[in-house]
């Protein structure tokens, strides 16, 4: 039986204390480290490799849990997200998965579904709380986004040039050099065409991409 190494990120200690004997109750389950802020989850992240990141969705941090899931999957490819959250809107679990978690779990079910929700990422699948899935299909599709040629992580780059933040505070942000976030500029503009901030502040509102976390 191999085993199933884990980071745990929520910014309760005492939430925490409580996912860990939950987990590690299981023989093959190992948490590796624990975080309180989305900033500690990424270095713990970067300094063990996890299979699995259960991840508050709503923690402290110079980005957002949601934000940080794409830095994730840059920084680790091997460790698949779990989002552990109380937020029962299915459209949350729509953006997470699409930034690229592969769990969503609501707290109040984490004693019944967190396990099952682990080691389905750590198998390379997705994990749905039931109850979010039949309101998740009812969902309306958001605005279509930016061109599939555009990464993620471009997107996220786009996404705070339109809200106004310079090359620096991106690059803060998002744990990048200054160089890396010219580069991602770059490449956004040539990819869609567009080449002064105007045009891609309205490119950005046009396809949704400023809709508040």
């Amino acid at each position: 039986m191999s085993e199933i190494r884990i980071v745990l990120a929520d910014d309760h200690g005492v939430v925490r204390s409580g996912l860990r004997l939950l987990l590690e109750a299981e023989p093959d389950f190992a948490v590796l480290s624990e975080a309180a802020d989305v900033d500690g989850m990424l270095r713990a992240v970067l300094g063990h490799k996890p299979d699995v990141l259960v991840l508050d969705l709503n923690m402290p941090g110079t980005t957002s849990s949601l934000d940080a899931i794409p830095g994730v999957g840059e920084r680790s490819p091997g460790t698949r997200t779990v989002i552990l959250t109380m937020q029962d809107d299915p459209e949350y679990a729509r953006r997470a998965l699409r930034a690229g978690a592969c769990g969503y779990v609501l707290k109040e079910a984490a004693d019944t579904e967190l396990v099952e929700a682990v080691r389905s990422a750590a198998e390379g699948r997705t994990y749905l709380t039931p109850s979010l899935g039949a309101r998740l299909a009812t969902l309306p599709e958001t605005p279509q986004g930016p061109p599939d040629d555009l990464s993620p992580r471009e997107r996220e780059v786009l996404r705070l040039i339109a809200l106004g933040h310079t090359n620096p505070e991106i690059a803060q942000q998002l744990f990048l050099s200054v160089r890396t976030v010219e580069t991602h500029r770059t490449h956004v503009q040539q990819k869609l065409g567009r080449s002064s901030r105007a045009e891609l502040v309205r490119y950005a509102l046009d396809h949704g991409l400023l809709t508040p976390d």
